[in-house]
């Protein structure tokens, strides 16, 4: 990756961090005017932490330290429940829980990772760029059932519910998505249909969801992917950022791959779409990754398009959804 952004990213962390602490400083200022208390208790502890520290240092059995710092613990609790006063007031207000802020943690086995958090900004800066700008505006508590119609037309789109009941029924399926993500039985997902009925918007809704869940999304769309793919191998001397790149299609926990078909295919692309689909459903690294792809082609054309084994991998491994009704994006909306 660009050090440069790393190296960005890290201070921006370092500022936020600090932030939390120095809120935290001046919460129990506040509430230690208000209950002095508190604040000896808080000494209590802290000095009953250092000696108990020296004593398992010094190889000094005792558990007195212990079964006091608990007592306090106890007495503190109580008096922040007879003031209405949450347990995390005395805590930071990380804006992550799982780094605490610093953009890295350890695992079981004490080896430093980067949180997903760190990661998901480096992607949106790298390679999402504007792919994941209307997050704000496209997620599921914007969705309106009301642009699509009741009407059923069986001789038009060659099913028998309206454009609103298939849209519910697809806007449940991808709420189950979400909340199954780490299921491995879960499938991915494929949304057919006409341009401007709604595909991306469920992409970005389930980005959405899953990014405030912790989990890093990479959006691209199939020209820009396959291209910046082949474009990374084909280069002799590669940068650690294009190896990232590659990297980062096979193992982000969500990979959206828009527009399908609208790629010029070569063999080249088609060897690269299948290590990528393929690759994703091996789940290597004990790693949960799924994939949603967006197209305007049927499962039929993606059969007669790519390769059997990539349309294959599809109709085995994805839940196919079928969008219809009337461009949304000249419709006006029904109140």
């Amino acid at each position: 990756m660009d050090n440069d952004i790393l190296n960005s990213l890290l201070k921006e962390y370092d500022q936020k961090r600090i932030r939390a602490e120095l809120d935290l400083e001046k919460r129990k200022e506040t509430l230690y005017k208000s209950i002095p208390e508190l604040q000896e208790i808080e000494d209590k502890i802290n000095s009953y932490s250092i000696n108990n520290a020296k004593n398992i240092l010094n190889n000094i059995k005792s558990d007195n330290y212990s079964s006091e710092i608990e007592i306090l613990k106890n007495k503190k609790k109580r008096i922040l429940q007879e003031n209405n006063i949450p347990e995390n007031y005395l805590k930071p207000n990380y804006e992550c829980s799982i780094c605490k802020d610093t953009g890295y943690f350890l695992d079981n086995n004490y080896k430093s990772i980067m949180c997903n958090c760190l990661r998901q900004k480096i992607l949106n800066i790298s390679y999402n760029n504007s792919n994941l700008s209307n997050l704000k505006k496209e997620n599921f508590l914007t969705f309106n059932e009301n642009k699509f119609s009741d009407e059923v037309d069986l001789a038009k789109y060659k099913v028998n519910i309206s454009p609103r009941k298939n849209i519910i029924n697809i806007k449940q399926k991808c709420l189950s998505f979400v909340e199954n993500f780490d299921d491995p039985n879960t499938k991915n997902l494929l949304f057919t249909g006409n341009t401007g009925l709604g595909k991306t918007f469920m992409s970005n809704a389930i980005a959405n969801e899953l990014l405030q869940r912790g989990k890093s999304v990479l959006y691209q769309t199939a020209p820009v992917l396959l291209e910046t793919v082949i474009d990374n191998k084909m280069t002799k001397n590669k940068t650690s950022n294009q190896d990232l790149f590659y990297k980062n299609v096979l193992e982000a926990d969500l990979l959206i791959i828009d527009d399908l078909g609208t790629e010029s295919l070569n063999s080249m692309k088609l060897s690269e779409l299948f290590t990528i689909l393929n690759t994703r459903l091996l789940n290597l690294n004990c790693k949960i990754t799924k994939t949603i792809i967006s197209t305007n082609l049927s499962i039929d054309n993606i059969f007669k398009n790519y390769e059997e084994r990539i349309g294959s991998r599809i109709a085995g491994y994805y839940d196919i959804y079928y969008f219809f009704g009337e461009d949304l994006r000249f419709k006006r909306t029904v109140k």
